[in-house]
């Protein structure tokens, strides 16, 4: 699959999507944003791990300001880019960020968007939205709190610091650190453990970690119940006792 400012490797059990706009620094403009609907509308239909990542070492810069500049209020109300991070978000499998250079912005916020981010010792992220006018508002108010807690997210956003990549696997937005040529080993090794799993438990891990705090413990209960029901249990709990034993 060949796209201007997308180029997806489809594979049995996972999609590599690396945003390849290196003049502009991978900046998320309408074409990306489209193109990223239409790999997600492949994902829902066949769900599969996704990793996140960018060209040139840079992860995404920002959104396209020379797009933005020009959209109007009308368009903040149609949240161009927050629909395609949600839609991330929202796909049936994790989705994994390798985020080498910078990712500011929107380029951050599809970070936020991921369940899983790996990063580099260049890293940088941050939200510098104020500073040009506007807020971030394509999901940093409402993730990054869930990731970094209140009071953290409230320095990040209103500052519009950015964090070096130290600083944010420390508070906790990077699980961990590789050197930029061993990023992407490091997010497969991820997809592979996650492949290893039942895909459907896998899903379901995630429908609950995403589900709102008075939905639990029921979507635990209705979804394990579900588990429970399938031959894939018996045969994985049987293997592993098998496995036990010798």
């Amino acid at each position: 699959m060949s796209q201007s400012t997308l180029r997806v490797d489809a594979r049995a059990d996972r999609v590599v999507a690396t945003l390849d706009r290196p003049a502009a620094r991978n900046a998320i403009g309408q074409e990306l944003v489209d193109e990223l609907h239409a790999l997600c509308a492949q994902l829902e239909a066949v769900p599969r791990v996704l990793i996140l990542t960018g060209s040139d070492g840079v992860f995404a810069s920002g959104a396209d300001i020379a797009q933005l500049r020009e959209r109007t209020a009308g368009d903040a109300r149609e949240g161009i880019n927050m629909r395609v991070f949600t839609r991330i978000a929202e796909l049936p499998m994790p989705v994994i960020a390798a985020v080498d250079g910078w990712a500011l912005g929107g380029g951050a916020e599809l970070a936020f968007a991921a369940d899983l981010r790996l990063g580099t010792p260049r890293t940088r992220i941050g939200n510098p939205e104020t500073g040009l006018g506007i807020l971030p508002a394509a999901g940093a108010t409402f993730r990054l709190p869930a990731i970094v807690g209140q009071a953290r997210a409230a320095e990040l956003l209103l500052t519009g610091r950015i964090l070096d990549a130290a600083e944010a696997v420390d508070w906790g937005i990077l699980s961990s650190l590789h050197e930029p040529e061993a990023l992407m080993d490091a997010a497969h090794a991820l997809a592979d453990r996650i492949a290893a799993n039942d895909p459907l438990a896998t899903q379901y891990t995630k429908r609950a970690l995403a589900a709102p705090r008075d939905a639990h413990p029921q979507i635990e209960y209705e979804l394990q119940a579900e588990l429970f029901e399938r031959p894939e249990k018996r045969e994985r709990m049987t293997a592993f006792l098998e496995r036990r034993k010798k």
